[in-house]
């Protein structure tokens, strides 16, 4: 079962998004998007998505990445 608000599983999906397929980001998305967020929460969450994946992929990059989850 699903715990996460209308807003943040729309959060979670932009997230997912512009990790995996930032191509299927369209107009249509954006307009779902309009129904949670406001234009400055968009920009927000989008940069920090950004940042995120940024780090990600130079930790990866450096061999940073942890070889082992403790969870």
């Amino acid at each position: 079962m699903n715990s996460f608000s209308t807003r943040e599983q729309l959060a979670v999906e932009y997230a997912e998004l512009m990790a995996i397929n930032h191509h299927a980001i369209d107009d249509a998305f954006f307009e779902r998007l309009h129904t949670e967020f406001t234009d400055p929460e968009i920009l927000e969450l989008g940069m920090m998505i950004g940042q995120f994946i940024g780090v990600g992929r130079l930790l990866m990059a450096l061999d940073l990445e942890p070889k082992t989850c403790e969870l």
